[in-house]
Order: structure tokens, then C-alpha cells, then sequence
């Protein structure tokens, strides 16, 4: 099952990367006029897995990718795969809880706020 586990933990960190990346983009998008930073189902989608992040962690509720790596994985001592060991070290840190908390919640506020500085856009019309 360890295959599994090492997949969970690939989607895991291509969530991220589509959260914090995605910041990112829409950035630089709206600096370079790229039309489709403004689409609305995406920017309504990264608004949504965001709020879902730092709500849980305001909540106290554990990643459910995370629970369900660690079930998969049953956490033997020592028994790491590559995309574990490697993308794995990207992602899980021995910090204190609410230090997550305070980064989630900040990167949701930053977010929201990119989402008044740049605003999504409802298609009107046929393509």
C-alpha cells in the first residue's frame, strides 16, 4: 500500500502547488494582462481550497490527505519512499500547530484580498 500512500502524498503536494502557485499566477497574470487570472470557476476554486485549509486549521481538524497518508503509510519507523522522503520534506515541518494556523489564515487573507485587487470575471455572451 506504500504506492498508494506515496500517491496521496503526489496529489498532496500538487494542492499545494496549485494553492500557492496559483497566488502567484494570478499576480503575474493580472500584470501581464493574461485574461484568464480573471476566469471565475478558477479563481472561485483556489478561494475555496484555501478557506478549506486554514478553516480546518482554525477548526483544529487535520488534513485529510494527511490522515489518510498516515493510515495508508501505517507510519513503520524508517520505511520511506522516495516521493515520501523527498517531497515529503518539502511539505511536513516539526513546528508548533499554530504556527500553521497563522500562515493558513494569513495566506487565505492574502487571497481574499487578491480577490478584491483583482477581481474575477463572469463570462456574458457565447464564446
Amino acid at each position: 500500500m506504500y504506492w498508494l500512500a506515496d500517491a496521496v502524498l503526489l496529489v498532496h503536494a500538487l494542492f499545494v502547488v496549485a494553492v500557492v502557485g496559483g497566488l502567484l499566477l494570478i499576480w503575474i497574470g493580472a500584470w501581464r494582462k493574461w485574461q484568464w487570472v480573471h476566469a471565475w470557476w478558477l479563481r472561485g476554486a483556489h478561494l475555496a481550497a484555501i478557506v478549506f485549509v486554514a478553516g480546518s486549521a482554525l477548526i483544529g481538524v487535520a488534513c485529510p490527505l494527511t490522515v489518510l497518508e498516515d493510515a495508508l503509510r501505517g507510519r513503520t519507523p524508517g520505511a520511506t519512499g522516495f516521493i515520501e522522503r523527498w517531497v515529503g520534506a518539502l511539505l511536513y515541518y516539526d513546528w508548533p500547530t499554530w504556527v500553521f494556523t497563522v500562515l493558513y489564515v494569513g495566506f487565505a487573507a492574502l487571497v481574499a484580498v487578491t480577490w478584491i485587487a483583482i477581481p474575477p470575471q463572469r463570462r456574458t455572451g457565447p464564446r
